[in-house]
């Protein structure tokens, strides 16, 4: 179903902003005091983290490890499941792994630690992967080789993360600058960083695996002694994939449902008019028949319950958002690099810029597909809106 946006209520009145802070924008190794949304939350484990190279058990046979990320968002979750495949020669025990972290060596070297101490001495059986982007999918090829495992993904993700990784035209770092550029980026030093950065992705995802199993939505997967439901979900990536096994009452959301962060939606390169506001706002809607029982392991953050809070939440930011982004645009046309400042009151980095300045285009192209907004490309050709 469509979740459409009342005019009268984005030109009339703004809400509040949301307190949460953005994905592309949480501080490296800081703890940050449990903001009014996430009271709303509970955390099952409390502020509990698996240490270093270990495991912690969240439901039988569900293990969560951490590792580090070389970004404003320091860290990604990842899973072991208990699993069993059968063989010619009988049941093979095992575990699935669920997102890989990026490859570089400190990842490996976490990896190699987890191997030697929490495995069992069993063997990784299949590895999968929830989406494309670096933090989820850098290291499935390196896995996947390391234990002669096959990958599983969506088709949707598993196409883009091998036409990034390959950095073929359009989808090279090399189209972004343009792109960014039609919609208003100027600064000289933004400009300069975002066209140095035409290797970005496959610094990160050097190979993905040349072949895969299919996720689909709705699809059942048996992993070890449980049922898992495939989710996809749409306009944070290309075609994300969350599990949910109703017999552990566990849901794997991926970036779709974070607890702090709301969920980063861009319009990229590759695909210049896209919605991708419409396409998550649809996408949350999802998850909200489950369980309230139900214990949300996300990809960043802390497990938690609380998940049609969670969603009423996220809807309820981007429904502020878009209110900002219209009312701005009555008293004047807006690109989307005039909007940044006013969906991200803060000063961002050039990795950050891009990000914030995707989520404020995507913003205007919901409003602008809704029939809020019209845009014209103007003589400097850059696309600006204003109200329709």
């Amino acid at each position: 179903m469509a979740v459409n946006v009342n005019v009268n209520h984005i030109v009339g009145a703004l809400a509040e902003n949301e307190n949460t802070e953005k994905l592309l924008a949480l501080p490296k190794k800081k703890e940050f005091p449990m903001n009014p949304l996430e009271a709303q939350l509970s955390y099952a484990f409390g502020d509990t983290l698996p240490a270093g190279g270990a495991t912690l058990e969240v439901a039988p046979g569900v293990r969560w490890l951490r590792m580090g990320l070389p970004f404003a968002l320091d860290h990604i979750n990842l899973w072991l499941l208990d699993d069993s495949v059968e063989t010619d020669d009988g049941i093979r025990h095992g575990w699935t792994i669920v997102d890989c972290g990026i490859a570089n060596d400190a990842t490996r070297a976490a990896w190699d630690a987890i191997f030697a101490s929490e495995l069992r001495g069993l063997p990784v059986l299949r590895v999968l992967v929830t989406h494309c982007h670096p933090d989820h999918v850098g290291l499935a090829d390196w896995l996947c080789t390391r234990w002669q495992a096959p990958l599983w993904m969506s088709g949707g993700e598993y196409l883009s993360a091998r036409i990034m990784s390959a950095a073929l035209p359009g989808a090279d770092g090399s189209a972004a600058l343009p792109h960014f550029q039609r919609h208003g980026m100027r600064d000289p030093d933004v400009v300069a960083k975002v066209s140095q950065r035409k290797s970005y992705y496959p610094s990160m995802v050097p190979a993905v695996p040349q072949a895969y199993h299919r996720l689909a939505d709705r699809q059942q997967l048996r992993i070890g002694k449980h049922q898992w439901q495939v989710i996809t979900g749409f306009g944070h990536a290309p075609e994300h994939v969350a599990l949910h096994c109703a017999g552990l009452d566990l849901l794997i959301s991926g970036d779709m449902v974070l607890p702090r962060i709301s969920t980063n939606v861009s319009v990229f390169a590759i695909e210049p008019e896209s919605n991708p506001v419409q396409q998550y706002m649809d996408s949350l809607e999802k998850y909200r028949a489950l369980p309230s029982a139900t214990l949300v392991l996300p990809s960043h953050g802390k497990p938690f319950r609380g998940l049609q809070v969670r969603i009423d939440q996220l809807q309820q930011h981007h429904r502020d958002r878009l209110a900002e982004v219209a009312q701005a645009c009555t008293a004047a046309p807006q690109s989307a690099s005039d909007i940044v400042p006013v969906m991200f009151r803060r000063p961002l980095d050039a990795h950050q810029m891009t990000f914030a300045l995707g989520e404020a285009l995507a913003h205007l192209h919901k409003l602008w597909f809704d029939g809020v907004l019209k845009r014209r490309l103007d003589d400097d050709q850059v696309y600006r809106f204003s109200l329709a």
